[in-house]
């Protein structure tokens, strides 16, 4: 009997990791609504698909730490992440692996927009209300904070209040709707949501935009197989403007093309983090 039962446990050992090894399970940071991030994986997760062989499945998650969590505890495989939540899995793990980057990650921005006419810089907001993205977001939240604490200015103490809308694009709409006199978010999902219509920029406007750094990125788990993340890689990297579907493909995910990238470009994210205080 013992052994009948050993046998039957290594049978389901052998077809759970069967299962595992036969799909890539990835997920993104939830920068922007879950709708969004699923339609503009789509198509990357079908070439993905055809480039592995093998199945790709996307599942949303709700908040930030989700995906830390999720990465650190092998629950998935591959993860668009920022260059904060990057560093948060790397120090967790030790081990997580960032694979590619789009062209303009490695000089990313932060827009500050208000509805105000009479905003003209952050001085001008100086007592007034502001919104962040979510607090783990790097281009919502700790670059544009850590810049600000350079000038001088801490959030805490310089607005009325502060609130955290948890999505870029939650905190267009909340400046658009006048639920905050100001708000910072990635410069891509600003400059998609001007083309797209989703803010009137006959009520919203720019006003400032912060020094440049490193950002996004598709990180792998650190014990995933070398040879499928060699594969993974590749795949990303093959992905050409000059090729239509491919095109389509690289638009949704408002890049040009992907370039490698590693460890060592985070670690402005990692000392801004530290100086914000929201690493210990």
């Amino acid at each position: 009997m013992l052994k009948r039962s050993l046998a039957l446990a290594a049978l389901c050992l052998s077809a759970s990791l069967t299962h595992a090894a036969e799909t890539l399970r990835v997920s993104a940071i939830p920068d922007e609504a879950p709708t969004e991030l699923l339609r503009k994986f789509k198509p990357l997760g079908a070439y993905l698909e055809q480039q592995l062989g093998m199945k790709v499945e996307f599942t949303p998650v709700a908040d930030y730490p989700a995906v830390v969590e999720a990465l650190a505890t092998d629950r998935l495989d591959l993860a668009w992440l920022g260059g904060f939540t990057f560093v948060q899995v790397r120090l967790k793990t030790g081990n997580a692996i960032p694979l590619v980057q789009r062209e303009q990650d490695a000089q990313f921005t932060s827009k500050f927009i208000t509805a105000d006419a009479n905003v003209n810089s952050l001085a001008d907001l100086k007592g007034k209300t502001f919104a962040f993205g979510s607090v783990s977001s790097t281009s919502g939240s700790l670059m544009p904070r850590y810049f600000m604490l350079q000038d001088g200015i801490k959030p805490e103490s310089y607005f009325s209040r502060i609130g955290y809308s948890g999505a870029h694009d939650a905190t267009a709409a909340w400046v658009q709707a006048g639920k905050v006199d100001g708000g910072v978010l990635n410069a891509s999902v600003w400059d998609k949501l001007v083309a797209s219509g989703k803010v009137d920029t006959n009520k919203v406007k720019v006003f400032a935009t912060t020094p440049s750094y490193f950002d996004y990125n598709w990180t792998v788990r650190g014990s995933l197989d070398p040879a499928l993340v060699a594969k993974i890689k590749a795949a990303f990297l093959a992905l050409d403007p000059a090729n239509p579907a491919h095109k389509a493909i690289l638009d949704l995910q408002a890049a040009s093309r992907f370039i490698e990238t590693k460890p060592e470009n985070y670690t402005g994210i990692e000392e801004a983090a530290r100086a914000a205080d929201l690493l210990k």
